[in-house]
C-alpha cells in the first residue's frame, strides 16, 4: 500500500491573450484594425486570418462544430491535456464570450511546467497548432462557440494525465 499523498496542485497564473505570447501555440483570432480587402462591391470588407488551417493530413476534411459551453468555476483544476496531431482545432465565440485556454508546447506529454493559460477578452478566439497540447474549453462566460477542426475516420484526440495538477487561478 502507498501511503504518499498525491501532489498539491501549483497554480497556474494566466494572462491576457496576445499574438505574440500565444505564437507558440498558434494564432489569436481578432477583428484587425484598418482597412480590408473590398468586396461585395464595397458593402463588405474581407480580413484573411489564417492561411492555411493545416485540416487535411491523412484525408481530413473540414468540420465545423457548434460547441455550447457551460460556464466553469475557477480556482479550476486541471488534470488532463489533450492534443490533435493531425490537424489544426480553431475556437471562435458566437457574441461576446471569454475563455481561457491551457496550452503546452507540441511534442511529448507535457510535464505541468510547461504549460501556460490565457484568457480572451470575449472577442477573440483561437486557432491551434496541429499538436499543441491544450485542455478543454474553459468557458467564461456561458454560451456557443463555433469550433472548426479536422474530421476523418482515424481518430485524432491524445490526452495525458499531468504528474501534478494545475490550478488556474482566474479571477475575473
Amino acid at each position: 500500500m502507498n501511503d504518499a499523498a498525491p501532489p498539491a496542485p501549483v497554480p497556474l497564473a494566466v494572462q491576457p491573450l496576445t499574438p505574440e505570447a500565444f505564437a507558440p501555440y498558434g494564432t489569436v483570432l481578432a477583428a484587425p484594425a484598418g482597412t480590408g480587402r473590398p468586396i461585395n462591391g464595397g458593402n463588405a470588407e474581407r480580413f484573411d486570418l489564417v492561411g492555411d488551417l493545416q485540416i487535411g493530413a491523412q484525408g481530413g476534411r473540414p468540420m465545423l462544430a457548434l460547441f455550447r459551453a457551460q460556464a466553469r468555476r475557477f480556482p479550476h483544476e486541471v488534470a488532463e491535456m489533450e492534443r490533435h496531431a493531425l490537424g489544426s482545432q480553431t475556437f471562435l465565440p458566437l457574441g461576446e464570450r471569454r475563455f481561457v485556454i491551457v496550452v503546452a508546447p507540441a511534442g511529448e506529454a507535457p510535464a505541468a511546467g510547461a504549460l501556460a493559460a490565457f484568457v480572451t477578452d470575449g472577442l477573440q478566439g483561437v486557432t491551434l497548432a496541429p499538436g499543441t497540447w491544450h485542455h478543454a474549453l474553459l468557458a467564461v462566460d456561458a454560451g456557443d462557440f463555433v469550433v472548426v477542426e479536422r474530421g476523418g475516420d482515424a481518430v485524432d484526440c491524445d490526452t495525458c494525465a499531468l504528474e501534478a495538477p494545475m490550478i488556474v487561478n482566474w479571477r475575473g
